[in-house]
């Protein structure tokens, strides 16, 4: 490449990908030209991320092939292809020995953050496909832990923001406002605006709980636009659930 190196244009697109331009980020990938193996596997790696991301988000399925071309395994490929089946288990079937391939990617994580974020998605997993809330609050706080050490503003948001779904189903309205106002306040700096928005859409939740349904109406219409604009389902129906 003649301008800029590989691990700029990934970067470039990750940025894009949380403002949920995925498309955009899609297009800078693919028409990049990299200059070698390992500049072709940063790239790779790079587009299938974007494309899981994107799948989650819309309900779609782009990262199939994406993840499919990227060249080497790797600690890396395995989370993302964890995580395509992990959404694929949220909202269809199946599991593909989802808990197995966690534990190992815990097991074998490279570094703290790498671990933590594998802690978050095995707290995702055990909290949604397999319905174990007390084994999830686990992974998430040990989740939230490695992510205040290394200082990761969406590991610890996304940590935060179920382990205040627990704290609001255990009725502590006042700790689940505390969790999810620094979480969304974190993904806002951070600049990821899909979470960030399912994370409005639960104070809107929090609010209507609290008393105040105007305000979780406003909250909600709000948030409901932004999401029809990035054509995310589940937060296009919650949220229209509760401006009903």
């Amino acid at each position: 490449m003649s301008q800029l190196a590989a691990i700029e244009v990934a970067t470039a697109a990750a940025h894009l990908m949380r403002a949920g331009q995925w498309a955009a980020a899609t297009d800078l990938l693919t028409d990049t030209r990299p200059d070698d193996d390992a500049e072709r596997e940063v790239i790779a790696l790079a587009l299938a991320e974007v494309t899981v991301d994107q799948d989650f988000g819309q309900q779609t399925d782009h990262a199939s092939a994406a993840l499919a071309a990227v060249p080497n395994d790797s600690w890396d490929l395995a989370m993302l292809k964890f995580r395509k089946d992990y959404a694929s288990a949220l909202f269809q079937s199946g599991g593909k020995n989802l808990r197995e391939r966690v534990l190992t990617l815990i097991d074998d994580a490279p570094d703290d953050g790498r671990r933590g974020t594998a802690h978050f998605w095995a707290g995702a997993m055990a909290d949604n496909v397999y319905e174990q809330p007390a084994e999830a609050i686990t992974y998430y706080e040990i989740a939230l832990e490695l992510g205040e050490k290394c200082d990761d503003e969406w590991l610890v948001s996304m940590a935060l923001r179920h382990l205040g779904y627990h704290a609001h189903a255990a009725g502590d309205l006042a700790l689940a406002r505390t969790q999810w106002e620094r979480s969304t306040e974190l993904l806002q700096n951070a600049g990821y605006l899909r979470p960030a928005l399912a994370q409005q859409a639960m104070l809107a939740v929090l609010l209507r709980d609290e008393g105040d349904a105007a305000g979780s109406r406003a909250l909600a219409t709000e948030v409901n636009r932004w999401a029809r604009q990035l054509g995310i389902p589940f937060i296009i129906q919650e949220t229209a659930e509760l401006m009903a």
